[in-house]
């Protein structure tokens, strides 16, 4: 079975649809059983005047309820390239995140952030394709991990996890095996990457209606062109911030010199005062 490439914005908006997809990515991942879940795309256009261009991404907040009657706030963030102004803009949504209120039983509250990335890129210092940032309460005093947690630190720290899809191999044991397996970078049938071989089974329901969904965006000829779409203006945004990358190292190369250039001037004056000394 073919199936499109999920790191794109507008294939991640598709799967996330679905109810039960959306539940088994979330709680697979938290480890958790999800009883309620609501997925709202929240929608962010970069735009730069000189380059004339403008691409517009999305971000997703998926407010839970666990089978522990518990709430969460979840967001998730797909992060294909390593720029510096998604590092950014995403500290600043988290940011804002925090400060809003969710409607939940007809009551306005503050609910505990998860934070999900999955990033296009590899972290150099961790080579495991999945990891989890957790939280733990310790007593400083006594030197003991604590047991009970407080709605107040709860509410202004967060768990996170971290998925580099370049580093999913074609492990298929575990449930969380079968999740990342449809995010693997490998099997691509196309030069743009877009579109791959799925070549593992699909005994899980979760795991079939997934790439059944994969599936139509990587073949339904409007959905493939706003793929194609999404990935030709990223490219166009990563080469703008590549050659101003290039044009501000030349700079300070540049400055670098001439501040050389005048401390050997400097140098060279205070010895000739000392000589004449």
């Amino acid at each position: 079975m073919v199936i499109a490439n999920p790191i794109y914005d507008v294939v991640f908006k598709k799967m996330m649809e679905n109810e039960r997809v959306a539940k088994f990515f979330i709680g697979t991942l938290l480890d958790q059983n999800i009883e309620t879940i609501e997925v709202k795309p929240q929608e962010f256009t970069y735009t730069d005047e000189l380059a004339g261009i403008s691409v517009f991404r999305l971000d997703f907040i998926a407010t839970i309820k666990t089978e522990t009657e518990e709430y969460k706030k979840v967001l998730i963030e797909i992060q294909k390239a390593k720029n510096q102004i998604d590092l950014m803009r995403f500290r600043n949504y988290l940011a804002e995140q925090y400060k809003k209120e969710e409607n939940i039983n007809e009551e306005k509250v503050v609910l505990p952030i998860t934070t999900i990335y999955i990033l296009g890129f590899k972290l150099p210092e961790i080579i495991t394709p999945c990891i989890k940032v957790e939280r733990n309460y310790k007593d400083l005093i006594n030197k003991t991990t604590l047991d009970t947690k407080s709605d107040f630190v709860e509410k202004l720290t967060h768990d996170s996890y971290v998925v580099q899809v370049e580093r999913i191999t074609d492990r298929y044991s575990t449930k969380l095996d079968k999740l990342l397996s449809v995010f693997e970078q490998t099997n691509f049938v196309d030069d743009k990457k877009i579109i791959k071989e799925f070549k593992h089974d699909t005994e899980l329901e979760e795991v079939k209606i997934l790439t059944d969904i994969l599936h139509y965006s990587g073949t339904d000829p409007e959905e493939k062109k706003k793929i194609e779409t999404e990935q030709e203006a990223w490219r166009t945004v990563n080469a703008m911030f590549e050659n101003e990358k290039k044009v501000l190292l030349k700079e300070l190369k540049e400055k670098n010199e001439t501040i050389s250039e005048k401390d050997k001037l400097i140098e060279e004056l205070l010895r000739k005062l000392d000589e004449k000394k």
